[in-house]
């Protein structure tokens, strides 16, 4: 019984919190966590206030290992803000962003009858990382023009490398070099096993992490699936897997920053978020190869490779052309939101 009256004590709470919120920054929250992030682990939190919207970091949803430096956490933050953001122009509100020395990030909102909807608002909910092995078609020239044109926020460059060019097959060796390195770590192994979700009702007790679905593994019980899934993380199953994702690319994009500050790495996630969109909008699949970009060595190695020497690679994703996956959990907008 004092379970049962516990329970509805927290629902009442959780209740209490989402009908109590403006209903519009209700709405762009729900857009905000529609983000990617490292191992689907959603590390952001959310505080409405009568005029803006907070978005902290959440340290709990934090990889040490792999995001040693929390830059891919404060990525995701930033691809959280763009979504609020372009969702905010879908309600009629101009938006202000600003972030302080810890990364918080506050959103101010106006609403006002000139704001513009953003027309990349009807791509929040349908983009998503898609891990499947692609058809092998080039993406046409105009379209990459198109991806291009899109405007970089201060401090970011975007490099495109097409299938088949001299940059592009200067990177998968230092993806491998990564998948070695990370392979051979049982701190690295061990954090990847704590975000796997191994069936439907492991995935839908936790709303995150990497769920079976997405991989295009089948709802098996979790006794049978884990064992696989442990014996699957190797260096020699993951190269064999990335090779066959990378001989179906059209192309690789080197997001990077030029000073690897917070502030940064916001704003890349910003620029990132926009050019997921702008593909999804045009029928084209992404997912991420960020090994290099996680091992400082690796990083500078392959900067150098790239000549692009005095940037810092960030986040790595590959472009073309794949079947719709399943999409990954969120968990519910109320479950992020404080007080």
């Amino acid at each position: 019984m004092k379970k049962i009256f516990l329970v509805l004590i927290v629902t009442f709470n959780y209740m209490y919190t989402i009908n109590a919120q403006n209903p519009d920054f209700l709405f762009m929250v729900e857009q905000a966590i529609k983000a990617p992030s490292g191992h689907n682990t959603q590390p952001w939190l959310f505080k409405i206030n009568d005029s803006s919207i907070e978005l902290h970091p959440n340290p709990d949803k934090s990889l040490p290992v792999v995001d040693f430096d929390n830059r891919e956490l404060f990525v995701s933050l930033g691809c959280a803000t763009e979504n609020l953001c372009i969702a905010a122009s879908y309600k009629g509100y101009k938006t202000d962003v600003s972030i302080n020395e810890e990364g918080t990030i506050t959103i101010k909102l106006l609403q006002t009858g000139s704001a513009t909807p953003d027309p990349l608002s009807e791509q929040i909910a349908v983009r998503q990382t898609n891990r499947s092995i692609y058809n092998g078609n080039i993406i046409p020239g105009d379209s990459i023009r198109i991806l291009k044109a899109i405007p970089v926020n201060p401090g970011i460059e975007i490099h495109f490398y097409e299938s088949g060019t001299a940059e592009f097959d200067t990177i998968p060796a230092f993806i491998y070099k990564g998948n070695r390195i990370q392979m051979g770590d049982e701190a690295f192994q061990k954090e990847l096993r704590n975000w796997m979700r191994y069936n439907k009702k492991h995935q839908d007790e936790t709303n995150d992490g990497l769920s079976y679905a997405v991989f295009g593994a089948p709802n098996l019980p979790k006794f049978i699936v884990k064992p696989i899934m442990a014996k699957a993380i190797s260096e020699k199953s993951q190269n064999n897997g990335d090779r066959k994702k990378l001989k179906s690319a059209s192309h690789l994009v080197l997001f990077t920053t030029k000073n690897n500050t917070v502030e940064d790495w916001i704003n890349l996630g910003r620029s990132l978020e926009r050019i997921l969109l702008k593909s999804t909008e045009m029928g084209i699949a992404h997912s991420y190869f960020n090994q290099p970009n996680e091992i400082r060595e690796l990083a500078e190695q392959m900067a150098e490779s790239l000549n692009i020497s005095g940037e810092y690679p960030t986040i790595l994703i590959r472009l073309g052309y794949g079947e719709k996956m399943p999409y990954s959990k969120r968990k519910d907008a109320g479950e992020v939101i404080i007080n």
